[in-house]
């Protein structure tokens, strides 16, 4: 990685062709300094590449209804939402960035540093403005000097080629919290992602309120349009093909470690993708019992079973969450199967409760009802009826998450919705969630029978609510013990 002349605190004007105090340097940069010979010959020949008639993106016209629907439920304040800074992750290197969701759910951009703020226009409606950075300044090196210069970490959109992309008005964001800092009248603003606007607000906004913002802004991606059942479907479809690569190349994870499965499907993310939605969860053997195993750095060994649980996350940051678990060599024992056809009766029944009008809580309490009905009838719960292990939620010992939850922009999406809309609401066409039951036996668990202990499965689709029932959007990957074992013979050859 280059380092010849990034700043440790890079100076930046308004105005872009402005010129500004130099860019200060690297400390132990290999050249001492910037002639004058070099600055100026650096500020001319250079070819315009501003991008004219640009086409809206595609969400643009989603974008806007949001910003609507968010204009009407907080008449008359000033809203802010940040997409957030860069953060480092030593030294001066940084983690890819990553939009605030609810960011990117309003205006479609992914940018560092960029402001969402619809300003009212009196006791309805908002003006809404997009803060960016602009171009880089050539006129004072910023361009080639500044380590988030445009020949350091590319181009990025001018003020006028955002506006036609996003369709919002754009400006220059080194402005905004000057501004904020002299606004007078409510604000609202969605924390946690940028201090300099935080800093700027601070007088002027309550926790209260800004919580209030964040929990519309949750519940308001609940019930998901068009356009995001379109990314989920590319998600998962993505997906799909990402497991089929891992079942290809178990071969190599076996002469290797889990590491190979996770780099394998980290491949298929980045190709149609973003990246993957969450940490992939690439569990071999006993680490299948471990709930968000993400060390991932455990032996592959045939006749043990493989837990996967990944997805690949959009360009526009829809993410699939899906798990298979699958026989290492490629045929369940008839222990693993037992156990495997259990979760899978679990699953269908929870799918099978998943509809428009059904409470959220329905396809939950359909899985855990098969899996107690099992673990009696395995003699794992004593004497106990199925009616009493539910009551006192025995059967979470090995079955110990919920079974299921919101899909979306975030792995975990709408988490800060109120209860009542959310675990305690009424399904409705355009939800999205996961169905996910499964059985752990951990290594050390004396209560159950040795050849039980270490084995984990867990089954994972994405369910659409649609007008007349639901619609698996990963049904693309087998489930049935049979068809997985089919499937993989298949893939492998």
């Amino acid at each position: 990685m280059s380092e010849e002349l990034i700043p440790e605190t890079p100076e930046q004007e308004t105005e872009e062709n402005e010129a500004a105090e130099p860019i200060k340097q690297r400390k132990n940069g290999l050249y001492p300094g910037v002639s004058d010979e070099l600055a100026e010959n650096m500020k001319s020949g250079w070819a315009d590449t501003e991008l004219h008639d640009l086409a809206p993106i595609p969400q643009a016209e989603h974008t806007a209804a949001r910003r609507a629907a968010l204009s009407a439920r907080f008449p008359g304040e000033r809203l802010v939402i940040p997409a957030g800074n860069l953060k480092t992750r030593s030294n001066d290197t940084e983690y890819a960035f990553r939009a605030s969701t609810e960011y990117a759910y309003l205006t479609g951009d992914q940018t560092q540093d960029g402001v969402l703020v619809l300003e009212p226009t009196g006791e309805q409606g908002h003006q809404a403005t997009i803060y960016l950075l602009p171009r880089s300044n050539r006129e004072n090196g910023e361009f080639w000097l500044d380590g988030q210069g445009e020949l350091w970490v590319g181009r990025r959109h001018s003020l006028t080629e955002a506006e036609q992309l996003l369709g919002i008005p754009a400006k220059d964001v080194r402005e905004l919290a000057a501004a904020l800092t002299e606004a007078t009248g409510p604000v609202r603003n969605v924390r946690g992602h940028d201090a300099s606007i935080e800093a700027a607000l601070t007088d002027k906004v309550t926790a209260e309120r800004d919580e209030e913002l964040r929990v519309y802004l949750s519940e308001a991606r609940l019930v998901k349009d068009a356009f995001e059942i379109s990314e989920l479907e590319r998600a998962c479809d993505a997906t799909a093909r990402g497991f089929e690569d891992v079942v290809k190349s178990l071969d190599k994870a076996e002469a290797t470690s889990e590491r190979f499965i996770e780099g394998t499907f980290f491949l298929r993310a980045r190709i149609e993708g973003n990246d993957i939605g969450y940490g992939s969860i690439c569990a071999a053997g006993p680490h299948a019992t471990t709930l968000h195993w993400v060390r991932n750095d455990g032996a592959v060994r045939p006749g043990e079973l493989l837990l996967l649980d990944a997805g690949v996350e959009t360009n526009d940051l829809y993410t699939a969450d899906v798990t298979r678990t699958l026989p290492i060599n490629g045929t369940f024992s008839p222990l693993q199967r037992k156990i495997y056809d259990a979760v899978y009766e679990a699953q269908e029944a929870g799918i099978a409760a998943v509809k428009p009008g059904a409470a959220f809580r329905d396809f939950h309490d359909a899985s855990q009802r098969v899996l107690a009905e099992k673990l009696v009838e395995w003699g794992l719960l004593g004497d106990l009826t199925v009616e009493k292990v539910l009551e006192l939620g025995l059967q979470r010992r090995w079955t110990l998450h919920g079974t299921g939850h919101m899909l979306g922009m975030d792995v975990h999406d709408c988490a800060v919705a109120r209860t009542e809309a959310y675990v305690d609401g009424i399904l409705e066409p355009g939800v999205c969630l996961t169905v996910e039951p499964g059985l752990y036996f951990q290594a050390d668990d004396l209560t159950v029978p040795e050849e039980y202990r270490g084995i984990g499965v867990r089954i994972e689709d994405d369910i659409l609510v649609t007008e007349d029932g639901n619609r698996n959007l990963s049904d693309k990957l087998p489930r049935q013990a049979d068809e997985v074992e089919a499937w993989m013979a298949r893939l492998k050859g």
